[in-house]
């Protein structure tokens, strides 16, 4: 290991260095975050789980009613309504879950939070429900669960009615159910096929498209409630008789969840499974094309404990290559956003940044589209009236630094994703966001990146001596280049800039 431990463990296996706030000695510390984090609920649902299923479905009950109404005018209006609500509700847990990344001092559990939500990706855009359903899927199904068994996480995953609305589970039946004859609807094998391909045992692993049509059989049955948004199970839509999935006979002449629990059992324990989940860990924290050795060993611990996921990250961080080739991984737009605002968290409680989110990100205006544009400000001129002989009216100064200061936590928070081309919980396919360091590492994203570092600068940093904060925030991994690059730099915002647009900064 070239680096020292804390700043390998930081950096790699977290989001990087926040001021005060003490960094990894061990890797027992390390894995002790994956138990912390999992005792801690998400802030990004602040009505909680139990007060999110009742809001959704009391957003179905109105979403019913609407479809019921005569009126057609008064429908739109209300349809209008209830899209800016729940459009408005989803950016704000969208700003939670990235503050959530930015305040947490279990780095590690919080990046196995955006692995494992990737791996099973669900898409917001789904359709409308599915902007309340998302925030719901990561605090139910993903994070209570990724420090336990896999066979349980595959479980909680595939059964969430996020995945069975995303990939259109909740429309597959059996084609010779008694349900599907009567209306008509035949299988849709999305699930069973991204099951295979995607979450178990991965591309060209040796499954055949008959494995995907009878595993789609098998899944069939489990849809949702369409009333409360909750997953169920109908007998009377699920396929008769056997299926083979793999050599594997499942379901018989009443079907049952059993068979599709035995059918995800199986697989979560497959040694395929092993295989692919451990190299894609590997390539997630370490890198693009990891030590086969290290991969090797993480699938020896899947195997040896049915795929208890601590004992395969132990694996992963017991092995030397875990420790080596810094730099070798690409920061995504999430971590690296995260990682700039945790180095300019200094401050006490939630921090400079931590605060200034909170009170900013959220206007209650639902959003850029509905803040009031800018001509508003000078309707004065507009009228007529002299605008320069005007005395400054102190309740429009007063609203234009509010809406700047939105403007700016928009800019470094969700906005910054978005132009970054890594929106929360909007991935561009079942198989999530690219891990590639060259997807990441270009000339356009290393612009908007360098832009985002200068403006982060400019708000978080003006009291921060940029050579100090170039230790704090990369330790030993600042290299000699960008010491003295930045020992130069004219002034103290560009200095930090500097410091977050670096080579070092920029992977990990």
């Amino acid at each position: 290991m070239s680096l020292s431990f804390p700043t390998m463990a930081a950096i790699r296996f977290g989001y990087g260095f926040r001021p005060g706030e003490v960094p990894p000695q061990s890797k027992d510390q390390l894995l002790g975050q994956v138990a912390s984090g999992a005792r801690s609920a998400p802030s990004f649902l602040s009505d909680g789980i139990d007060g999110r299923h009742q809001q959704i479905a009391d957003l179905q009950e109105e979403l019913r009613e609407l479809r019921q109404s005569g009126d057609e005018q008064a429908r739109r209006d209300k349809r209008k309504a209830i899209q800016k609500r729940v459009l408005h509700g989803f950016q704000r847990d969208a700003n939670a879950r990235m503050m959530q990344a930015v305040l947490s001092p279990n780095g590690f559990y919080e990046r196995l939070a955006a692995f494992w939500t990737d791996h099973f990706s669900t898409s917001a855009n789904k359709s409308l429900p599915m902007r309340m359903i998302v925030p719901l899927y990561e605090a139910e199904a993903i994070r209570p669960h990724l420090g336990g068994s896999f066979r349980d996480l595959l479980r909680n995953a595939t059964q969430h009615p996020a995945m069975l609305i995303y990939l259109d589970q909740a429309q597959s039946q059996g084609p010779d159910s008694p349900g599907g004859m009567k209306q008509k609807k035949g299988l849709n094998e999305n699930l069973g096929r991204e099951l295979l391909e995607l979450h178990t045992l991965g591309a060209g692993s040796g499954y055949t498209q008959a494995d995907v049509r009878a595993a789609a059989m098998v899944l069939t049955g489990l849809t949702i409630d369409r009333r409360d948004m909750d997953a169920t199970f109908r007998p009377g839509i699920s396929e008769p008789g056997e299926h083979r999935v793999l050599g594997v006979s499942y379901g018989g002449a009443k079907r049952s969840p059993k068979d599709y629990l035995a059918l995800l059992d199986d697989l979560a324990v497959h040694p395929k499974t092993a295989e692919h989940i451990s190299r894609k860990l590997a390539v997630h924290f370490v890198s693009d094309q990891p030590s086969s050795e290290m991969v090797v060993a993480m699938a020896d611990a899947w195997k040896k404990t049915d795929g208890d996921l601590m004992a395969v990250y132990g694996a992963m961080l017991d092995h030397p290559a875990a420790w080596r080739d810094e730099g070798a991984k690409a920061r995504q737009p999430f971590d690296y956003v995260v990682a700039g605002l945790r180095a300019l968290n200094a401050g006490s409680g939630d921090g400079a940044v931590g605060e200034f989110m909170r009170a900013h990100q959220d206007g209650g205006d639902g959003g850029d589209a509905t803040m009031a544009p800018k001509a508003m400000a000078g309707q004065g001129s507009a009228m007529g009236g002299d605008a320069g002989a005007m005395a400054p009216d102190p309740e429009d100064a007063a609203a234009s630094k509010r809406r700047k200061a939105l403007q700016t936590a928009r800019a470094l928070g969700q906005g910054a994703l978005r132009r970054m081309g890594q929106p929360t919980w909007l991935p561009p396919s079942p198989a999530g966001f690219e891990e590639n360091f060259s997807t990441w590492i270009t000339g356009s994203q290393l612009a908007e990146r360098l832009a985002w570092a200068r403006r982060a600068s400019a708000q978080f940093g003006k009291d921060e001596d940029p050579r100090e904060f170039l230790k704090a925030t990369l330790a030993d991994a600042a290299r000699d280049e960008t010491i003295r690059i930045v020992a130069q730099a004219p002034n103290k915002i560009s200095g930090l800039t500097l410091v977050l647009a670096s080579p070092e900064f920029n992977r990990r």
